[in-house]
């Protein structure tokens, strides 16, 4: 069974090319963002994103995207600042 949501991603070599793509598959959306979290932190190339085996449109592939990069994004303020989730979203608005 196909699942949900596939991340195709490659780890970068610098002397090691072409980077055959990896795969991650998930039927949980939250699951799969914070899989994308993970690729934003570590600098991993995001190759595809598919829904049900087909590409993920655009602006939806966008939206992905832009979620998991706000979620990076407060994980680190909240870190720099030492604060929590809630005062982080009172404080920046961001999605933690």
């Amino acid at each position: 069974m196909i699942p949900k949501y596939t991340v195709e991603y490659a780890v970068r070599f610098r002397k090691h090319q072409p980077n055959q793509p990896l795969h991650f598959g998930t039927d949980d959306p939250v699951a799969c963002e914070e899989f994308l979290v993970e690729l934003l932190e570590r600098g991993f190339r995001l190759v595809g994103l598919k829904h049900e085996g087909m590409d993920l449109p655009g602006p939806e592939f966008d939206r992905m995207v832009k979620a998991a990069a706000g979620m990076l994004a407060a994980r680190h303020i909240c870190k720099a600042l030492d604060i929590d989730a809630d005062e982080e979203k009172y404080r920046f608005g961001m999605a933690a």
